[in-house]
């Protein structure tokens, strides 16, 4: 399980890879069988899932209540170019993707002599300024600061980094003084911030802007929304206009006695804002996953009867690095250094998991003594086959 605020930090080097996600069987119950593999289809009538195994074969799984959890991936656009060019910033795999490539980025271009020719490698570009593309352009602006010493001919050039918003301001999930004190903090590290503004095009070289200008970039980074994961759309369920499950508020699926959804992929009923889904949110998914099992309990004749989902939204974090957030407890709007203790320590207190709570202090801890790990994981999992040796060398195993 992947603990997605935490996502920029390990992207950014202030957090080990592995302590941001969670290994499921170290959390679940010695009853429970957790199966892996990967969802093709599913047939409601029979109760029934058609499931991918890690062999490649697939089979039919049947169940007597079924819970729908399969989360979101990135929402792109029919843009130009993007599918070719652009990266994402949505999975583990992807934020470590991203640092090596910033951090190769930073390696060609120290060899480059001529200062125009590096400036290409030296742009980045994030599109969508909701919390992945604030707090992951904020992050890596952070790393690259840290570093740049290590190389000096990118220094002497500068770094330029562009966050592209369609809507009229930054982080329109949070009230406006957050998002306007997020906005001039960005702004002071040297950030451009183009607001109402969308992207045209991209190619390898260059990302085309609405504003007409034409950006010479290698790193166009796209965080703008996400959707459900696109199995939803074959397990035979009711789907509104945006492809999420249609559920009532104790979030059975309209039509189906033994089925539920939550999260992302579930368009449950907001008890904040009438006639509108749940923010897609990890605050929402994991509550929506407390009353959703007593609900199956219910239904199962455990004792008790069917709850909606009642939950309004207690506060917001947004961790911009350099000791700088913006938060929101409840009326109190927090800025600086003390919405940056908060957001930590409300992370600290979600991740599950002691063992993973104490993994993260380290890390911090770690951090703010020694600085961030700059190391690259580019060839971690390139490696397919053992490594062949000089003809003629004996290897001795050990």
């Amino acid at each position: 399980m992947l603990y997605t605020p935490l996502l920029p930090g390990a992207a950014a080097g202030t957090l080990e890879p592995r302590h941001v996600v969670v290994p499921l069987r170290e959390q679940l119950p010695e009853a429970v069988h957790l199966r892996l593999g990967r969802i093709t289809g599913a047939a409601p009538e029979r109760n029934t899932l058609h499931v991918e195994n890690l062999e490649g074969e697939v089979e039919d799984l049947l169940y007597d209540q079924l819970i729908v959890t399969v989360g979101s991936v990135s929402r792109r656009l029919p843009v130009p170019g993007l599918a070719e060019h652009a990266r994402g910033f949505n999975s583990l795999p992807e934020a470590i993707e991203l640092r090596n490539h910033v951090l190769r980025t930073l390696e060609h271009a120290e060899t480059l002599e001529d200062g125009a020719a590096r400036r290409e490698y030296l742009t980045y570009v994030f599109i969508g300024a909701g919390y992945a593309g604030l707090e992951g352009l904020a992050e890596l602006q952070d790393f690259v600061a840290d570093i740049l010493d290590f190389y000096p001919r990118c220094r002497v050039t500068g770094i330029r980094w562009i966050l592209v918003e369609a809507g009229e301001r930054v982080m329109h999930e949070i009230p406006r003084k957050l998002g306007d004190f997020a906005e001039r903090e960005l702004r002071g590290r040297g950030i451009e911030i183009r607001t109402n503004t969308t992207l045209q095009s991209v190619t390898e070289h260059h990302a085309f802007l609405s504003d007409g200008e034409q950006v010479p970039t290698r790193t166009l980074v796209w965080t703008a929304g996400v959707k459900p994961q696109p199995v939803v759309a074959e397990l035979g369920l009711p789907l509104t206009d945006r492809g999420r499950i249609v559920t009532d508020a104790c979030m059975q699926v309209q039509g189906n006695e033994n089925v539920w959804a939550i999260g992302d992929c579930a368009a449950v009923p907001d008890p904040a804002r009438t006639g509108e889904p749940c923010p897609p949110t990890a605050q929402h998914a994991i509550r929506q996953g407390r009353v959703v099992a007593r609900n199956v309990a219910a239904a199962l004749g455990a004792g008790g009867s069917k709850q909606p989902f009642r939950y309004k939204t207690k506060g917001v974090f947004v961790d911009m690095g350099r000791r700088e957030a913006v938060a929101m407890t409840g009326p109190i709007r927090w800025s600086g250094t003390p919405a940056w203790i908060l957001a930590r320590s409300y992370h600290l207190a979600m991740m599950p998991g002691a063992g993973r709570r104490a993994r993260l202090l380290v890390d911090w801890n770690i951090g703010l003594l020694f600085g961030r790990d700059t190391a690259e994981l580019g060839g971690v999992a390139a490696v397919k086959a053992p490594a062949t040796h000089d003809a003629g060398v004996p290897v001795t195993p050990r």
